[in-house]
């Protein structure tokens, strides 16, 4: 388990073995106000615990103090080039920037970002990725490397540590899973600044949970990895539960429902996907820290499934649920959801 420092985004920790952060990105449209909120308040109902928004110009700092009045997990400020924007933001309320420390000029505005947000405790999140290096590295490596990642965000690291500034989050992300694996394990070797895993550019919903899965799962499966995002095509709430279920299946986050299903055979005698797929609808929102197994066997399905605390097996016409592979109740098929569903109230 790699040991990173710490930095606090309003009071959430992240970094120093604290408990691995799930984050997404509004994509409401910055002069959205109104939206941007709706956008806010349903990432946080969803569980979020960081929200980042866009703020392209002065006009979208006006964001930060509509959001946070509706919302109590961290909001960050995700700022590019205009330094002023991460002063404007600050004074705002925020509780992190994201910026790059080398695209914003000279070093006095490096400074000026670094004091303020030393004097107010607020982190900075570096971000570097494939389409974001400086052109000596890029000439240097001949491609978008994960040396290239790392020394490009090193670099940056560097140009706050010449103003006492250690408050520093990293992300070293790239639209390749193999890449952005060994980015990030070289940044988990050169340094101790938190690390913020994900997978840039992963595609839509398919695609992108999957390549996100590979890239931030075997990470964090190794100890690497302080807080991640899971970047879709889709609507930010599908990167809120990705990001949770990758959690579940590394059993690093064991709030709420594990779910297992079998994959069906030619034994199954129920409609056993369709079953499953409603009772895991169900199951959304279930803070019990349980394990469900929905199975199609009703001769193996118990047996296989004995680790779950409750479950049920399908036979033909008629079902079985169980606790820890022991039968309790034979119900008809078309009564199987219900009766779980009651079993699982009475945990």
């Amino acid at each position: 388990m790699r040991k990173s420092r710490s930095v606090f985004a309003g009071g959430l920790q992240i970094g120093g073995g604290a408990k691995i952060s799930v984050q997404s990105m509004l994509n409401v449209p910055s002069t959205d106000v109104e939206g941007s909120v709706r956008q806010a308040v349903a990432l946080e109902q969803a569980g979020c615990n960081i929200i980042r928004a866009a703020i392209p110009n002065k006009e979208a700092v006006k964001l930060i103090p509509a959001i946070k009045s509706a919302v109590k997990i961290p909001l960050v400020a995700d700022i590019h080039f205009d330094y002023r924007l991460a002063l404007e933001s600050v004074a705002a309320g925020i509780d992190k920037i994201r910026i790059n420390p080398g695209n914003i000029g000279s070093d006095d505005r490096v400074k000026a970002v670094a004091d303020v947000c030393r004097e107010k405790n607020i982190p900075i999140r570096i971000g570097v990725n494939s389409g974001s290096l400086e052109k000596e590295i890029l000439a240097k490596y001949g491609s978008p490397t994960p040396e290239a990642l790392v020394e490009s965000a090193l670099y940056h690291a560097s140009l706050l540590e010449k103003f006492d500034f250690y408050d520093t989050v990293l992300s070293i992300k790239s639209s390749s899973v193999n890449t952005m694996i060994r980015a990030y394990e070289l940044a988990a070797e050169q340094c101790d600044y938190p690390l913020h895993l994900g997978v840039t550019e992963s595609g839509t919903e398919r695609m992108g949970m999957i390549k996100s899965a590979i890239g931030i799962g075997s990470l964090l499966q190794r100890g690497i990895g302080d807080t991640i995002r899971v970047s879709l095509t889709a609507d930010p709430v599908k990167e809120v539960q990705a990001g949770f279920d990758i959690l579940k299946a590394l059993g690093l986050n064991r709030e709420g429902v594990q779910f297992i299903s079998c994959p069906t055979c030619g034994r199954t005698r129920i409609d056993l996907i369709g079953i499953a797929n409603e009772v895991e609808k169900r199951l959304v929102g279930c803070k019990k820290n349980i394990t469900v197994a929905v199975m199609g066997c009703a001769v193996n399905g118990p047996g296989e499934a004995r680790e779950a605390d409750i479950g049920i097996a399908g036979g033909d016409g008629v079902g079985l649920i169980f606790k820890n592979g022991e039968i309790i109740r034979r119900v008809p098929e078309n009564e199987l959801i219900e009766s779980l569903m009651q079993e699982i109230d009475k945990l």
